[in-house]
């Protein structure tokens, strides 16, 4: 029998070295890092929102409140539906970069300076419950404007987040949305060899396994210094996954053991940091056909 699967999460994209590495030439200095990763614009959803959907008048997708954010500098809760930084902003760390801000927060006749310096060091575009069927991005694709160099981050175990688990009494993953996650992946996979094999030279791209890594996770948490990776760190109910975070929710108090965040499956800081430190691990077992280290390097 059949069920309805409304996947919370999909996939991000972000682009590095969007503009020329040479364009910049007191970057080094500046960062104190080499500059080959000049800037970050962030494309995706709830996963990498830096505070976007604040800006919008209607939206239920916001993160705007505590408990969000109780690890972020200040504990404020700035829009990241996390306890702290998510992936995006550890990337951008990473590179000795500054957080790409919301795009919606430099609107306005008073940031232009603002907007200045963004465009110079990345940009986040993000959206808590952007899809991909919106039919109207045929109109802008991102290579015709320069992008060059793209980091694409496939679904994860869908499945396995601690709103799907609590749905059963065993708390086992949800196995068919898996299967659509794991299928989807695949299309992803063969569309980017497509892509690649008709832009040639002119793009560069690193693949990574989001849906085997969270296995891994999973499977071997004692590995990735996780202790707990069924339930959600924020929420109330049963695996915390019955009702989203919030003020009154449940909130555990080591947030680096936990693998999830909230119900629906976004990862805690320390998650995302495990995440990226496998993005950027010489191994290749998870990306494909380079590594975020080679394709930073290209």
């Amino acid at each position: 029998m059949t069920t309805n699967i409304t996947p919370s999460i999909t996939i991000f994209l972000i682009f590095l070295g969007l503009l020329r590495i040479d364009s910049f030439p007191g970057l080094e200095t500046a960062t104190g890092t080499a500059a080959s990763v000049p800037a970050v614009y962030v494309l995706g959803d709830s996963l990498v929102d830096a505070g976007n959907n604040n800006y919008l008048a209607i939206s239920i997708s916001k993160a705007n409140y505590p408990h969000n954010g109780v690890d972020f500098p200040g504990s404020i809760a700035t829009g990241r539906f996390c306890n702290g930084k998510n992936a995006a902003d550890a990337i951008a760390e990473k590179f000795g970069l500054p957080l790409p801000p919301p795009y919606l927060s430099l609107k306005g006749i008073f940031k232009e300076e603002e907007r200045k310096a963004a465009a110079l060091s990345g940009v986040n575009f993000a959206s808590g419950g952007a899809g991909i069927f919106n039919g109207s991005d045929q109109q802008f694709r991102l290579h015709d404007t320069g992008a060059r160099r793209f980091l694409i981050v496939g679904v994860a175990q869908i499945g396995c987040t601690p709103g799907q688990r609590a749905k059963n009494s065993m708390h086992e993953c949800d196995e068919e949305a898996n299967t659509w996650g794991s299928l989807y992946n695949e299309a992803l996979v063969k569309m980017l060899q497509q892509l690649k094999e008709e832009l040639g030279s002119s793009m560069t791209y690193s693949y990574f396994d989001n849906f085997n890594s969270l296995h891994d996770i999973v499977t071997n948490p004692a590995r990735y210094g996780s202790a707990d990776v069924k339930s959600a760190c924020c929420g109330r109910g049963e695996l915390n996954a019955q009702l989203p975070c919030s003020l009154v929710s449940n909130l555990c108090s080591d947030r680096t053991k936990y693998l999830f965040w909230d119900l629906y499956g976004h990862p805690t800081e320390a998650a995302a940091r495990t995440i990226l430190d496998l993005m950027l691990s010489d191994d290749s077992q998870y990306s494909s056909p380079l590594t975020l280290t080679q394709l930073v390097s290209s």
